[in-house]
């Protein structure tokens, strides 16, 4: 795809899974859970029930892994016809906990990008999940000094970074927004009339998977989050 990032003033990054892992441990999260609960149904079943009760408690409570412990709580209750025990319960409590403890581990190349482009760009993040363990994410990354604001949005479509750049008093004409997913990160930003660019993670949440017909081809696609410096320095 032929780029243009001449006018580009201000760039936005996600956090999980762009400048930092994050899903690959929900995803060790759900094993252990599905152990947990393997006398009450078999693994597939669990992961489906327990994706269903993520999804359904969205709008009460919102992303992050403090709803994700909520989810499991409701779904191990569920799937044991209430009878999982209280020890059951307070292994999936620390499950949580486990994940909110874990040290960050930045993606490859991630902070020489920030470094490169923190002299000619305004970065920010954007985000969305618990703020506290976003905030405490983004100081234990040691990334702060790159970034001139930060925002964890209750939810990234249309209207949420439409309202955040409004506030922000930055142009659409002249913000890129670089992440991993295309529902979040890259379909509503070119919907607005922004600019994207895509860097997959190898792990994505089912819910943050899109059907082929809402793919766009206004965005670029980078193997690397290192490969932006070829367009943007």
């Amino acid at each position: 795809m032929e780029v243009d990032y001449r006018n580009i003033k201000v760039i936005g990054f996600d956090a999980d899974d762009t400048l930092w892992v994050n899903e690959t441990y929900f995803r060790e999260a759900e094993e252990a859970f599905a152990d947990l609960l393997e006398k009450y149904e078999t693994k597939n079943k669990i992961d489906q029930e327990l994706f269903r009760t993520e999804i359904d408690n969205l709008d009460l409570y919102g992303y992050g892994i403090k709803s994700f412990m909520l989810s499991m709580i409701e779904s191990a209750i569920d799937i044991s016809n209430n009878k999982v025990s209280q020890t059951t319960l307070s292994k999936i409590l620390d499950l949580g906990k486990h994940m909110i403890a874990h040290p960050v581990e930045l993606l490859d190349d991630v902070e020489e990008v920030l470094r490169v482009l923190s002299k000619k760009y305004r970065l920010i993040v954007l985000t969305k999940g618990d703020l506290l363990d976003q905030e405490r994410k983004l100081e234990r990354s040691g990334l702060s000094e790159y970034f001139h604001h930060v925002e964890v949005l209750s939810d990234k479509k249309e209207h949420n970074y439409q309202n955040l750049l409004d506030h922000l008093e930055i142009d659409v004409s002249e913000f890129l927004m670089i992440g991993n997913s295309l529902k979040s990160d890259v379909i509503p930003i070119v919907n607005i009339g922004a600019q994207a660019v895509h860097v997959p993670f190898h792990t994505t949440w089912a819910h943050e998977e899109v059907h082929p017909e809402e793919h766009t081809n206004n965005h670029l696609t980078l193997g690397n989050i290192k490969d932006v410096l070829k367009y943007l320095n």
